[in-house]
């Protein structure tokens, strides 16, 4: 079967980017260098959500031209549906349309992740600057599109394109992983979210940062060695949280609003709101001389 995308999100998404203000990106006479990908869903993402960064200004004023692009992107996710699926053609269809119809909440979501680098980020000069290079943004950008695959069951292909986010960004965000407004993870690389973590609005998360699980269950009935699934096992992070480098987050803890966990902390046990976690007692240096 061959995909066209049937719905109306092309004049919709053609509306946001008229409504698009200062400080994101409003002149469409630039061209940027080129950046070769490996799949195709990336570069298409990119351009439907941000296409005055992604040489794609035909999109702006020019529904039929996002309609066809929305197409091509239809067409790479029917693909993906349907390698790890039964389901027939109308059921993949539906669920490709549900996917795209997604695009204009995720990108205002998207843009507010933007303002959420901008403002917590001092090296930050400006909002093209993160859509096109911070390797945060571009690991959020995929984890929203491949979590609401992942919420319609479509688990095998949203890992996949997480995966492919984790190789490009060296951020692993399980497809899973329910993440508010406002994120941003600054430089990012070695950060894992797992599966069944929670992250509120305006998190700020640090370099080497794991939301893990501290301990695994395994199957009571069945084959030997087998870990039990589908249970909560992942942290829940608060709104307004800031996560120092290095930091472990681990198990079922609640980690209140408010809350600042410094660098190279261990945390298992529950943090209330408006608390202060670090690591009190660094290990001591000893300098000798190389002469």
């Amino acid at each position: 079967m061959k995909y066209e995308y049937a719905g109306d999100v092309h004049s919709e998404l053609v509306e946001s980017y008229r409504a698009d203000e200062s400080p994101f990106p409003t002149d469409s006479s630039r061209t940027y260098p080129r950046r070769e990908f490996l799949r195709e869903e990336p570069p298409l993402l990119k351009q439907l959500l941000f296409p005055r960064c992604w040489n794609a200004t035909e999109l702006l004023d020019d529904p039929d031209a996002t309609h066809s692009r929305l197409t091509e992107l239809g067409r790479c996710v029917q693909t993906g549906i349907t390698a790890y699926s039964d389901h027939d053609e109308a059921a993949v269809t539906e669920l490709v349309d549900g996917t795209l119809d997604q695009l204009p909440a995720i990108r205002r979501t998207l843009k507010k992740d933007v303002e959420a680098a901008y403002k917590g980020d001092p090296a930050a000069k400006s909002y093209c600057e993160i859509i096109r290079s911070y390797p945060g943004f571009h690991a959020i950008l995929t984890h929203r599109v491949a979590y609401v695959l992942y919420e319609s069951d479509v688990f095998a292909y949203a890992r996949e394109l997480s995966e492919y986010a984790r190789t490009e960004t060296g951020i692993d965000i399980h497809p899973g992983a329910d993440i508010g407004e406002y994120f941003f993870v600054d430089h990012g690389s070695g950060v894992v979210i797992g599966e069944t973590a929670t992250v509120g609005d305006w998190a700020r998360i640090y370099q080497n940062v794991t939301l893990g699980t501290l301990h695994f269950e395994e199957e009571e009935e069945g084959e030997d060695h087998m870990l039990a699934k589908d249970y909560n096992r992942h942290p829940d992070i608060g709104d307004h949280v800031v996560i120092g480098a290095g930091s472990n987050v681990l198990g079922t803890v609640e980690i209140g609003d408010h809350v600042s966990i410094g660098a190279n902390s261990w945390v298992t046990e529950d943090v209330p709101d408006d608390t202060s976690v670090f690591v009190a007692d660094h290990p001591k240096q000893k300098r000798k001389s190389n002469r």
